[in-house]
């Protein structure tokens, strides 16, 4: 991690979310950097299945601050410092094909991560 605490409360982590990690890294890119409320606003007008996800786990990193004893960080000021979408495990399932042959389809997840820094 860079420049980040050694507490969790500043991060946001949303296990096995039902997307495809290349589709939800579209809409994490799109957010990198950037402060909190702009994030957000550029979330609400963004049209991919990943956006209302990733702008609940900013709001979720962001009550996380709030609610932290340990972090005295006004929550205007925050920016999203690291965003990063990791796979998750892979469902598994099959599909009739022709002649009695079946063929693998892949569900996969993400685990979506947000770490949130007062800004420099």
């Amino acid at each position: 991690m860079s420049n980040a605490e050694d507490t969790n409360a500043n991060r946001a982590l949303a296990k096995n979310v039902r997307i495809a990690p290349r589709k939800a890294r579209l809409v994490i890119d799109l957010v990198r950097n950037k402060p909190v409320e702009e994030a957000i606003e550029m979330l609400e007008f963004t049209p991919k299945k990943a956006a209302p996800i990733v702008s609940r786990l900013i709001d979720s990193a962001v009550h996380n601050v709030i609610e932290s004893e340990v972090l005295e960080w006004d929550p205007d000021d925050l920016v999203i410092a690291e965003a990063y979408v990791n796979e998750g495990p892979t469902m598994r399932r099959f599909k009739p094909r022709a002649m009695g042959r079946a063929t693998r389809i892949n569900k996969r997840t993400s685990q979506i991560t947000v770490v949130l820094q007062p800004r420099t």
